[in-house]
């Protein structure tokens, strides 16, 4: 791998620490060598696992400056150096690895071949750290949403911008950051995918708040959803929450090792068609889905937002240690909708459930 751990997940499960520039990472019968900058080095060498650490210096970084060389033109020749000092010949790398560094190791012998399963594979299932990281930016989303019931239920007038300032400020006092923008929507916006949410929240109408918090120190996310209401709720709000719920409950005691994204997204979309609304498997092939429960039953959370394991029409077998958001929604264009989502960690004997905010709707 060549890449930074702030923006690589597949680099930041091998190396765990916050890291903005590039390193080079190389892996072969057993030996795990990374090879950075020398401000990165001292860190690195911290780390457990057996991971050896190198200066860029060992590579010949004073030889390629001296010869003029600028940062973008060193760096394929530092991985190939890299790759020559371990004994590599052929090597597997992420999907997103640098072309111009891959056209620089096949054009001098080495063979490439990239395939992102392999990487996909070796982080699902979390590690303890990683554990420990998800639940901090959970308990991060639990107080941001403490925090915008508080304001929705003081009475004063509240617009979706002062929602996002609530959830900013339990952010920071919870220690944890927002590398995008969360959503909390209201009204016909909440039926609007990602729509993130302006202006001022009425009585009566749908508030959608989804919270999804990065914790710095392992770079992991937490996901979790709710809906409010301020004021009596309209009967086609309740129905939609009342359903979610009841989808939400009857899916989470399924998740366990060996049952697969497919089948959880399949018994949702029954209990939704069941009750008369739409779902991915009752529509029409080709048909844009607006309404009813439009998108799949949710994903896989860890260092990045959205990954493996899918909880979709293709989703495939969940396994001891993923993480997967869990998030029944129904909506209506022009009225709005309704979504609440968990994590579950998939233990030997079923899921348990890392988040935890009441499911009222109404404030």
């Amino acid at each position: 791998m060549f890449a930074d751990t702030f923006r690589s997940p597949e680099l930041r499960h091998e190396v765990p620490l916050s890291a903005p520039d590039a390193m080079i990472y190389v892996e072969r019968n057993g030996s795990r060598q990374v090879y950075a900058g020398s401000l990165e080095v001292p860190r690195l060498e911290e780390l457990d696992g057996g991971l050896e650490a190198f200066p860029y210096e060992v590579l010949g970084l004073d030889e390629l400056i001296a010869a003029g060389l600028r940062g973008d033109q060193m760096q394929p020749e530092l991985v190939l150096r890299a790759c020559r000092r371990v004994g590599i010949e052929r090597a597997v790398v992420p999907r997103t690895f640098p072309l111009a560094v891959a056209d620089h190791l096949r054009a001098n012998g080495v063979e490439l071949s990239a395939d992102g399963e392999v990487f996909d594979e070796r982080r699902r299932a979390k590690n303890e750290f990683e554990l420990a990281g998800i639940r901090r930016a959970a308990r991060g989303s639990e107080r941001a949403f403490a925090a915008i019931r508080a304001a929705l239920a003081s009475g004063g007038e509240v617009t979706c911008e002062d929602l996002h300032a609530e959830v900013a400020r339990a952010f920071t006092e919870a220690g944890v950051i927002a590398p995008d923008p969360p959503i909390v929507s209201h009204g016909p916006q909440t039926a609007v995918g990602h729509d993130p949410g302006s202006g001022r929240i009425e009585p009566g109408e749908p508030v959608v708040a989804d919270i999804y918090p990065q914790d710095p120190e392992s770079g992991c996310y937490s996901d979790m959803t709710r809906t409010f209401c301020v004021g009596e709720p309209p009967d086609e709000l309740r129905e939609y929450h009342r359903l979610c719920k009841e989808v939400l409950d009857a899916v989470i005691p399924l998740v366990r090792p060996g049952v697969t994204g497919a089948e959880l997204h399949r018994a949702a979309c029954d209990m939704f068609a069941e009750a008369g609304y739409a779902t991915q498997l009752t529509k029409e092939r080709g048909e844009v889905l607006d309404h009813g429960f439009f998108h799949s039953l949710g994903h896989g959370v860890g260092l990045e937002l959205h990954e493996a394991p899918h909880l979709g029409r293709n989703g495939t077998e969940l396994v001891v240690g993923d993480v997967v958001a869990v998030e029944p929604g129904l909506y209506r264009p022009g009225f709005g909708g309704c979504r609440l989502e968990d994590l579950v960690l998939v233990t030997e004997d079923g899921g348990e459930v890392l988040t935890d905010f009441p499911y009222d709707l109404e404030v």
